[in-house]
């Protein structure tokens, strides 16, 4: 037996022919396992074909070690590694580099700004909902308010036209696949994707407006166009796809978990609606919508890591929050649901440098669609039995292709 055949393939719900078929929102209950005891597990990655040697990082302490040093923990130098071609975004740059980039926009998605978005976060859900009820039951939450939703706030955010929003769904569904669509595939809809921005930036040369796209034309004018382009291009995908996965599946849990003596976590909800933030920070430790850990990082020296665990120059390292998230030292009890849980520092919105730039308005908008939701249809219900609700396959992000709901 050779070593990568002794290596755990990667992602772990990985059916013949190597593609990721998640069954539902649940984790690999691995992950605990491995969270209690290996700080290191072996694994082995299939990027573009071709078997690629790694070790996933387990232990919280270690996790958060690797998401911070990036003067050690490069995500640049391990683009080879990655399913997803990142190269050109924030994603895929360390150091200064990714500094300058994330700079141009950063201000954009801070606490306070996003805290001045309540209210249009707020219309926007209201909206879409009033036009899901409109039409009546059943509803596909994803399709008829999740989507339309979350492409609303960031399209409205960087100041795109109303018409061409659902274009970015086809756009991001290919940017995003890994494994049923090859990363040629990825690139024609990246290719695609940047020629629409592309365009948009050029009408805001010289005359910026207020939007976020008027920002990065003026302030990113001097960056690289493959830059200028994909700046917007992540800020879309990921700022619509993140956000609509999450909704969609934290409603699938919270309608068919047992919690409490309400039954389910609905249930409970609609009771107790003062205990929707923890809800949602124990839902994004459970069931965070990465569908595969986090990107691949190079190791470039050798290092020790607070485990103990050494790590020599050249590994390439899997750090895997939702390990991490289920470490015993940090969550005792891990894989119990508690929304009195507290602190929740979870590391699914990452640590560090890349800690995700549009946590907080991702955070408030899951927060104002479950409100919403909770309040205006308590007696919301699956309209299919959970078993039969298809998961996103061979994506980077977890979530069902559709939820029927009825009320």
């Amino acid at each position: 037996m050779t070593d990568i055949d002794a290596r755990r393939p990667h992602p772990f719900y990985q059916d013949a022919d190597g593609v990721n078929r998640p069954p539902g929102p649940r984790k690999h209950p691995d992950y605990a396992r491995f969270a209690a005891g290996s700080p290191v597990v072996p694994i082995v990655r299939r990027v573009g074909g071709e078997p690629v040697p790694a070790l996933l990082i387990c232990r919280y302490a270690d996790v958060r070690e690797v998401l911070r040093r990036q003067d050690v923990f490069s995500r640049a130098a391990a683009a080879y590694a990655d399913e997803v071609d990142v190269s050109g975004t924030m994603l895929g740059m360390d150091g200064a580099e990714h500094a300058r980039v994330r700079g141009t926009v950063k201000d954009a998605f801070t606490r306070p700004a996003v805290d001045g978005l309540r209210d249009a976060v707020r219309a926007a859900a209201q909206e879409r909902l009033a036009a899901m009820v409109g039409r009546g039951a059943p509803a596909d939450l994803v399709r008829d308010f999740a989507v339309p939703f979350a492409l609303d706030v960031i399209c409205d955010l960087l100041g795109l036209p109303a018409d061409d929003r659902m274009r970015f769904r086809r756009w991001g569904d290919m940017f995003l696949g890994a494994g049923d669509l090859s990363r040629e595939e990825a690139a024609r809809s990246a290719e695609e994707m940047g020629g629409y921005l592309w365009e948009q930036l050029e009408q805001r040369r010289g005359r910026p407006g207020d939007d976020l796209l008027g920002r990065i034309a003026t302030a990113a004018a001097d960056q690289p166009v493959d830059v200028q382009i994909k700046l917007p291009i992540s800020l879309v995908v990921g700022g619509w796809e993140t956000t609509a996965s999450s909704i969609a599946t934290f409603v699938h849990v919270l309608q068919t978990e047992p919690y409490g003596p309400a039954g389910t976590g609905w249930a409970y909800l609609v009771a107790h609606p003062e205990r929707l933030d923890g809800a949602v920070a124990e839902l994004e430790r459970l069931h965070s919508t990465a569908n595969g850990d986090e990107m691949p990082r190079r190791v470039m020296a050798d290092v020790t890591l607070p485990s103990g665990a050494r790590l020599a120059a050249d590994d390439i390292v899997v750090p895997s929050h939702d390990a991490a998230n289920r470490d015993p030292a940090v969550f005792p009890d891990p894989e119990r649901m508690d929304f009195d849980r507290a602190p929740t520092p979870h590391l699914s919105f990452g640590h560090g440098a890349h800690y995700c730039i549009g946590a907080h308005l991702g955070a408030l908008e899951v927060r104002t669609a479950l409100g919403l939701l909770l309040r205006e249809l308590p007696g919301l219900r699956l309209a299919v039995p959970p078993d039969e609700v298809p998961w996103k396959p061979g994506h980077a992000i977890l979530g069902p292709v559709g939820l029927p709901v009825t009320w």
